[in-house]
């Protein structure tokens, strides 16, 4: 299976994706789902919940093949964090 391409900017695939998830989507799974994945086809607005987030997107892809999936976990702005985290010293 060949990989999809990108058709958009990194920067218009968050601001879609955030856009539909927001307006769409979250409304209708953020209560019965927390901390699972939601891939959304940023085109048409199609989803999938699964706990997986490749489980998700397989689900997806196999109803929209050329779908251009943006992840987001239900009850959190991002799939995953980089960098470091800080903590606050307790003493």
């Amino acid at each position: 299976m060949a990989a999809l391409q990108p058709r958009y900017s990194k920067e218009e695939f968050a601001r879609r994706g955030d856009e539909i998830y927001e307006r769409d989507i979250s409304p209708l799974v953020e209560a019965r789902n927390d901390g699972k994945y939601a891939a959304i086809d940023i085109e048409t607005g199609a989803f999938e919940v699964d706990a997986e987030e490749l489980a998700a997107s397989d689900r997806l892809l196999a109803r929209l093949p050329e779908a251009q999936i943006w992840l987001r976990q239900i009850g959190s702005r991002c799939v995953r964090r980089f960098g470091p985290r800080f903590q606050t010293a307790t003493r």
